[in-house]
């Protein structure tokens, strides 16, 4: 699939603020480390929602008409990608209203804000969801096609929320190691799901070939003749190719840049606000690069009609 670097940034900005938010409000009800000042909640989701609205806004542009966008919410009971919508939509007005009453703090209202912060913890969870199985739900794509993928959107998105809520916790007035700890169980448990799902592309079981689309499948089958000779729209969008060796090593980016430098750095460094921001944006980048990979490796069963021999 051809990689937009409209869609990588919406699923890598919107996991991640989503994340946040959901850690947020968590770590708020726990008290974790003795509980954040009322400026480090707003300045965490406000950043949350910063980054939620920006992945949002930029996921238009790679539509042909972008004014029909609206159009998206009306397939919520058949469609994920709606359901995305509508969910994402929904959870503004309680994340807001949850922040709002945190700013006032008036006396009484506290069991309204916390009913606010779960309900936005659980729409942030089910849109999470809803991104992944927008890939998952799809056939035609075998190393999408697997429970892994919203597993994986879950566990990454929340791993950089984590990362993003301890830079503004290590502000002042809060115990770190909770939070420190938080964050290197989600790092663990992300790196383990996509180790996971690279494992489980390579061969994940029934595959489709050339044989199988056309239904000769006791001899040697063979395109004669494509159709085209300078490609054409399904061949740019779906027929995307990469190197194995150039996958191999964007792949130990990842795993360098998202998960082996971040550890290193929180068991090491000083976690200053400033060491802990460079943290979250050196896992951003491998998670960015995360995101390439997983369009630039997917292969659709169209191609097996411009030439390709299996998918």
């Amino acid at each position: 699939m051809h990689p937009a670097f409209s869609v990588i940034f919406f699923t890598v900005s919107s996991g991640a603020g989503f994340g946040l938010f959901a850690l947020l409000v968590l770590a708020d009800l726990l008290g974790l480390g003795g509980g954040l000042s009322t400026e480090q909640k707003l300045t965490a989701g406000i950043v949350a929602l910063f980054l939620i609205s920006a992945g949002l806004s930029s996921s238009v542009f790679h539509l042909a008409n972008p004014k029909n966008a609206w159009r998206a919410f009306s397939r919520y009971r058949t469609s994920w990608l709606s359901r995305e919508g509508v969910f994402a939509v929904a959870f503004f007005p309680f994340a807001i209203v949850y922040l709002g009453l945190t700013w006032l703090n008036l006396a009484g209202f506290d069991w309204l804000r916390v009913a606010m912060g779960i309900a936005a913890v659980m729409l942030a969870w089910i849109t999470i969801f809803s991104t992944g199985m927008i890939y998952a739900c799809l056939k035609t794509i075998r190393q999408w096609n697997s429970p892994l993928v919203p597993a994986n959107y879950l566990a990454l998105g929340h791993f950089l929320g984590a990362l993003l809520l301890l830079a503004v916790a290590s502000g002042g007035g809060v115990a770190l190691g909770p939070y420190i700890s938080l964050t290197m169980g989600l790092l663990v448990v992300a790196a383990a799901l996509k180790a996971i799902y690279y494992f489980w592309i390579v061969n994940p079981g029934a595959t489709s070939s050339i044989q199988t689309a056309t239904g000769f499948t006791r001899g040697t089958v063979r395109l004669l003749d494509t159709g085209h000779t300078h490609g054409t729209f399904l061949t740019q969008e779906f027929g995307f190719k990469i190197a194995r060796q150039f996958s191999l090593l964007l792949k130990v980016i990842v795993f360098a840049a998202a998960f082996a430098l971040p550890a290193v750095l929180l068991l090491i460094a000083q976690p200053s606000q400033d060491n802990l921001f460079m943290v979250a944006a050196v896992a951003i980048l491998g998670i960015v690069t995360e995101r390439w990979l997983f369009f630039a490796e997917a292969r659709h069963v169209v191609n097996l009609y411009h030439g390709a021999q299996r998918t």
